[in-house]
């Protein structure tokens, strides 16, 4: 389920990403999506494709990995998001929801590390 409001465009230098056609309250959902669950040994294969830059660690112990379908790949990361996500492992799926409100025409970014205000280090430059 996607917020028909939702959708993707070419943003230059960095390529895909989802923004809102509406202006969108704080703490709503806007995606929920089903998941593709996979083992640890699929996820050795899937690291050494272009899939690897759109997987999940998955499970309590992120000892699998996940293949989000909808939107949810498309997301791009900020360390200043507008948006968290949240994983299911009992009903697989993901869903997606603003932490502050969100104007028309704005990218809605996620932050890759889980938590909206982690500032670790990810695995590529941010842009």
């Amino acid at each position: 389920m996607q917020k028909t409001y939702l959708y993707i465009a070419i943003i230059a230098g960095k390529g895909r990403g989802v923004f809102t056609h509406n202006p969108i309250v704080a703490n709503e959902i806007i995606e929920t999506a089903p998941v593709i669950v996979m083992s640890a040994a699929e996820r050795k294969h899937l690291d050494e494709t272009l899939l690897h830059d759109y997987i999940f660690e998955w499970g309590i112990n992120k000892d699998q990995c996940a293949m989000a379908l909808g939107y949810v790949p498309i997301y791009n990361h900020s360390y200043d998001s507008n948006c968290e996500y949240f994983m299911d492992y009992e009903n697989e799926t993901m869903w997606v929801k603003t932490i502050r409100p969100v104007a028309a025409g704005e990218e809605l970014t996620i932050n890759y590390n889980g938590d909206f205000d982690n500032e670790k280090p990810i695995w590529f430059p941010a842009k």
